[in-house]
């Protein structure tokens, strides 16, 4: 292999390896992302309404946006204002986003980057680090944006860095408000196909036209990614999203002012750094919270298995239970039992088994059977 592209490779996958650096921005505040019940996933159509149920706690309003510049404070609401809502689904590898706004003057008549646009930036393990080309000083030997800078090997083009890390472990979003006559946004960096299904999907909703005020309703989603390469989804590995998870998330909002304009007018960050857009270290701290109360049932069994050794047929049980559970009860479907909370069973011969476990607690008792789910060779 050429020795630069044998740099290149091993560098892209220490930065994608990185332990967690926990320098999000803002400590003061970590913001919420609401889990949705499975059976009331929203649906992406631009209409509001799936979102009713989540808490008006979760929004994040045009309060929350700084302008690092100080060139022009925070945003007049009689010209602009916006609420966020961000959601995700337990088993589900996906941040769904709801983003209405209201602006005295919507700039999208032109075909490119030209337009007024809400630019979302994930880090999915919150490994920090820089995600753009520029920020990494081993990559590009045209200067260094980062924080700590180091000297650029010049072995290594622009073009070269560009290919190797711009948007590997970290992902942007330009998402135009709205996209006409364009796709729907711009994927910032070398895998440009996670814009597209099965990965992200968006709907918008609106009635005016370039130069007009009016009310805007953008429903999307997005699969983070601890790997996106360039090569497309083959080698990628999605970021795993679990509860009480903390995750690297932050949005700008590009606003071009008068349609006329020919520069942006204002940019206003939910980081305390517009610069965010290259540094995942920067993003601010959202955490993926648990199913609300309302949504729970008082008890309900669920559970998991995996092999530990399948020439001994040596199986451990997980209990995954919801509720108040004070009693197991496994039976492994050989005729062995057991009343442990997480058993690990030796089978004594091959086959496919139907494995039960019984919860119960104050608030009643609940069963979960698999049929066939547990195969032993």
């Amino acid at each position: 292999m050429n020795p630069v592209r044998s740099l290149l490779a091993a560098l892209a996958i220490l930065a994608c390896a990185r332990q967690p650096v926990q320098a999000l921005d803002r400590p003061d505040v970590t913001f919420k992302v609401f889990q949705f019940p499975p059976d009331r996933i929203p649906r992406i159509d631009g209409d509001p309404s799936d979102w009713a149920m989540v808490p008006d706690d979760y929004a994040v309003g045009s309060d929350q946006l700084i302008d690092d510049s100080g060139e022009h404070g925070r945003p007049d609401p009689k010209e602009f204002s916006l609420r966020v809502k961000v959601g995700w689904v337990k088993g589900m590898n996906r941040l769904y986003f709801l983003y209405e706004a209201d602006k005295a003057s919507w700039d999208f008549a032109q075909p490119g980057l030209h337009n007024d646009t809400f630019e979302v930036v994930v880090d999915g393990d919150a490994s920090g680090g820089p995600l753009i080309d520029k920020g990494h000083a081993e990559f590009w030997n045209g200067g260094h944006v980062g924080k700590d800078a180091a000297a650029p090997d010049d072995r290594i083009s622009v073009d070269e860095a560009h290919w190797a890390i711009h948007g590997v472990q970290a992902q942007n979003y330009h998402i135009f408000t709205p996209a006409e006559g364009k796709d729907w946004c711009m994927a910032w960096g070398a895998p440009t196909w996670i814009k597209e299904l099965p990965y992200a999907n968006s709907a918008t909703r609106y009635t005016f036209r370039p130069g007009e005020p009016g009310h805007l309703v953008l429903e999307f989603w997005i699969t983070p990614f601890d790997y996106a390469g360039p090569e497309g989804p083959q080698r990628s590995v999605e970021s795993v999203l679990r509860e009480n998870k903390i995750i690297g998330l932050s949005w700008a909002v590009i606003d071009y002012g008068d349609a006329s304009a020919r520069t942006s007018h204002h940019f206003w960050n939910l980081s305390r750094h517009h610069t965010m857009y290259g540094d995942a270290s920067e993003l601010c701290a959202f955490r993926l919270m648990p199913l609300d109360p309302r949504f729970r049932k008082p008890i309900e069994a669920q559970w998991s298995w995996s092999v530990v050794d399948m020439d001994r047929r040596l199986v451990a049980f997980k209990d995954l239970s919801a509720g108040e559970v004070t009693s197991w009860k496994w039976d492994f479907g050989d005729g062995s039992t057991s009343t442990e909370r997480n058993p690990v069973h030796q089978y004594a011969k091959p086959g496919n088994l139907v494995v039960i476990l019984e919860v119960s607690g104050p608030a009643g008792s609940s069963r979960r059977s698999k049929v066939w789910d547990v195969q032993l060779r």
